[in-house]
């Protein structure tokens, strides 16, 4: 089985382009099968594709990936913080 995951960011404008090129850092270090970035307005999305079995492994590095970044980062709200995120069951490949 493999997982989709979706993370959108929202950098800090002054940090625009720092936050872009270390996010493309992380998808060519991470253990990913695809990875894609999107720009939508001042938004940036990350799109991964990985084996399920790396999934927890996977997010256990993000998130001590987003710990040193987030500084570059606006919060969405309180709950959520710096990433609005999903993932789920790739239905097709």
């Amino acid at each position: 089985m493999k997982k989709l995951t979706i993370v959108r960011f929202k950098p800090k404008p002054e940090c625009y382009d720092e936050f872009l090129t270390v996010l493309k850092v992380r998808g060519t270090d991470a253990q990913h099968l695809e990875h894609r970035i999107v720009r939508c307005d001042d938004e940036v999305i990350a799109i991964s594709i990985r084996e399920a079995d790396k999934l927890a492994e996977n997010a256990k590095q993000g998130v001590e990936w987003l710990d040193r970044h987030r500084h570059l980062l606006q919060e969405w709200n309180e709950v959520d913080r710096h990433t609005l995120a999903m993932t789920g069951d790739l239905i097709e490949d």
